[in-house]
């Protein structure tokens, strides 16, 4: 199940239009937060990674939108270094759970524990 928790925000991410990427893993830490304390901290973690990339990602939009546009051209490159980011840090969590392991998200915001 740690597996899934890492691997259900990147399904979240594509099957939302990237905009709810935090809803995969909220659901695996509702449904399996009692059976297993690593499951638990895998969920959570990437639950609030997720949310925190969202909101980096929405920082952005709002400054496209308040500047009229010309965000954009800080905001695409921010946001290919978001994706980069989240890609990595997924396939990293994946890898180390196939192993067992429990793996520390960077850049999040503590909402789940």
């Amino acid at each position: 199940m740690m597996l899934l928790a890492h691997l259900s925000a990147p399904i979240s991410f594509l099957l939302s239009g990237a905009w709810l990427p935090f809803l995969g893993p909220l659901l695996v830490w509702v449904f399996y937060k009692d059976r297993s304390q690593a499951v638990r901290t895998a969920s959570a973690g990437a639950f609030n990674f997720n949310v925190s990339m969202t909101i980096a990602s929405w920082a952005l939009w709002l400054s496209v939108i308040l500047t009229l546009g010309i965000g954009f051209l800080w905001a695409l490159p921010l946001w290919l270094v978001l994706f980069v980011v989240q890609i990595w840090a997924h396939v990293k969590g994946a890898m180390m759970a196939s192993r067992g392991e429990v793996f520390e998200y960077p850049f999040q915001i503590r909402i789940l524990s």
